[in-house]
């Protein structure tokens, strides 16, 4: 190897001169690895470490030489040598293009914000056409910043195809791994390459800022104190003294209203209302001891605070133009709070004194409130329908499931088993009816009767029970207040009226005479008189024929009030031979 030509000489053999001390003779490097990849480095030195020989001369001269033509030649004229291939992993070594985009980001589970903007900056590296995306780290987010997606080629669609530097311009949207980033502008090297390489640029936008971080960059809220108001020395002044008024709150005008009793304390040393319930023994509420909280109470609010959640945002000074204060308080005067309209009807003689002092109020009496009870109002039974006895039917008027009538039980075990009797006729037009008899039964425990005729042989009638148990409802009797018949209304002679048919009471047996001689303060004179003259005219003496005929006529009265069948022979037998004698 030749080593040190000498200055002047030409570079062929016999010209040069080896050096005999060196010993290394080894080619430098030139293949590397940058950030992953593989390079070509140009070598700084020769074999063995000597320095290469390299032109002084400028680029533009060396472009001079090389397009130059030489004057003298041997032979065809040669070309001159291409320029050396550079790749592009050296052509654009080191340049990146920055892009300023941001994308929207969905926030559900927050009640302060409903979407945010996250700002990146996308790089396109132009020496192997990768991609990154890097979120700059703001102080106090909350969120994990920085490098969103690593450095890497990115897929533009479903077709393998990546995207290029050519596709990339402001004020377009582009889609990467799902999210949408909408590129709003460029520094001022990628606006430089990109028109060099004849692409026409987007005018810039404005970059989107996120609402909640603006609304965090806001200054706090101050709230200066008044001058002319010092809340300390209220404090020390007022301390521990309370206005006390007694209210109600009357909801008697809806469903289910009452009228409640309240007692509302106004504090003086920071204007704060308090109202308590007051509870009875046994009013059947639960022991809640406050209605509302101690807190400042708003009389007037602004008008655009009428929407404003109260009930889970406390109010400021900037939603209320105007507070309750003392001397909203006065005995006698409706006052409206949480919606409710409170009465205040008295107070404590401190809250009087106070008032006396403080706005020289000195009439503030007791107002009576207690409400006089509504007259009872009749409760009347609907007209009688004519189904069954009145006090049935107006058992459906007292209760929902109807019970049957309370009964007498004493007059049911003292007069068991006791049953008046009576023979009577029909009164009809009819003939045939003339001879018909009826049996009448008075039960003295329930104070019903029964009709029965005794059937009577070949008579042309069905004979049976005529009338089962009822109470029989007096003639001309009102249908609301019925009036029955009762045991002082038999009697001989008597006519009772049953359903529209007369009957005529004609007999009784000898138990009548004997409960009538025992009760007679229930029977009239003459009702008692006329059974005892009926039956001293049964017990008289009398002649043969005389006797003859009342025995007959008693035997046959006998027998239809026991319900024995008598045929027609011997009825017509008995009548014929009384005529005769």
């Amino acid at each position: 190897m030749v080593s040190n030509p000498v200055h002047g000489l030409p570079f062929l053999p016999g010209t040069s001169f080896k050096d005999s001390t060196k010993t290394a003779f080894h080619r430098s490097q030139t293949l590397g690895y940058r950030n992953g990849y593989a390079i070509v480095r140009r070598p700084t030195v020769g074999i063995g470490g000597d320095r290469l020989q390299f032109n002084q001369l400028s680029q533009a001269e060396l472009d001079e030489l090389a397009s130059k033509a030489p004057v003298l030649t041997y032979g065809q004229p040669k070309q001159a040598p291409p320029a050396d291939f550079i790749p592009a992993y050296v052509a654009f070594d080191k340049k990146v293009l920055k892009f300023d985009a941001y994308f929207q980001e969905d926030v559900p589970m927050s009640t302060e914000e409903q979407y945010r903007i996250r700002q990146v900056n996308i790089y396109y590296y132009l020496e192997d056409d990768s991609m990154s995306v890097i979120e700059p780290v703001v102080e106090n987010s909350g969120i994990p910043q920085g490098k969103l997606i690593k450095r890497q080629r990115l897929a533009k669609n479903d077709r393998g195809d990546h995207y290029h530097w050519k596709d990339l311009n402001r004020g377009i949207n582009i889609t990467i791994y799902g999210k949408t980033f909408r590129i709003v502008d460029c520094d001022q090297f990628t606006q430089v390459f990109l028109e060099s390489q004849g692409i026409e640029l987007n005018p810039p936008e404005k970059m989107a800022l996120d609402p909640y971080t603006e609304l965090r960059k806001q200054p706090l809220r101050k709230y200066v104190t008044p001058s002319d108001f010092d809340q300390l020395k209220q404090f020390l002044t007022f301390d521990k003294q309370v206005l006390r008024f007694y209210a109600i709150w009357d909801d008697t005008d809806s469903m289910y209203g009452e009228c409640r009793t309240y007692i509302i304390h106004y504090y003086l040393m920071d204007d704060t209302v308090e109202i308590r319930e007051v509870h009875e023994r046994n009013d059947g509420r639960d022991p809640f001891p406050l209605l509302m909280n101690r807190q400042r109470m708003p009389k007037v609010l602004v008008e655009n605070a009428k929407n404003f959640p109260q009930c889970v945002l406390e109010i400021s000074d900037q939603e209320v133009l105007e507070w309750y204060t003392a001397k909203d308080f006065i005995v006698g005067k409706s006052l409206t709070v949480l919606g409710r309209t409170f009465f205040i009807y008295d107070c404590d003689p401190f809250t009087r004194r106070y008032y006396k002092e403080k706005f020289g109020i000195t009439d503030l009496p007791r107002i009576d409130v207690n409400k006089q009870e509504p007259p009872l109002v009749k409760q009347e039974l609907p007209p009688y329908n004519g189904f069954g006895l009145v006090e049935d039917s107006a058992q459906n008027c007292f209760a929902l499931i109807p019970k049957a009538p309370k009964k007498d039980v004493i007059k049911m075990l003292v007069n068991d088993n006791k049953v008046l009797r009576y023979l009577a006729a029909l009164e009809s037009p009819i003939p045939e009816d003339k001879d018909r008899r009826f049996v009448f039964s008075y039960f003295l425990a329930t104070d019903m009767i029964s009709i029965f005729e005794p059937p009577v042989r070949n008579s042309g009638i069905i004979g049976g029970k005529y009338l089962g148990r009822t109470k029989v409802v007096k003639p001309y009797s009102t249908v609301d207040n019925p009036i029955y018949y009762g045991p002082s209304d038999f009697f001989i002679g008597a006519v009772i009226e049953v359903f529209g048919h007369r009957f005529i009471i004609l007999d009784t047996d000898e138990y009548v005479l004997k409960y009538m001689e025992s009760n007679a303060a229930q029977y009239s004179p003459e009702a008692l008189a006329s059974v005892q003259k009926h039956v001293r005219k049964l017990e008289a003496p009398a002649s043969e024929s005389e006797r003859f005929a009342f025995t007959s006529f008693h035997w046959l009265h006998i027998s239809l009030l026991k319900g024995s069948c008598v045929d027609i022979p011997t009825v017509s037998f008995l009548f014929c031979n009384s005529i005769y004698i």
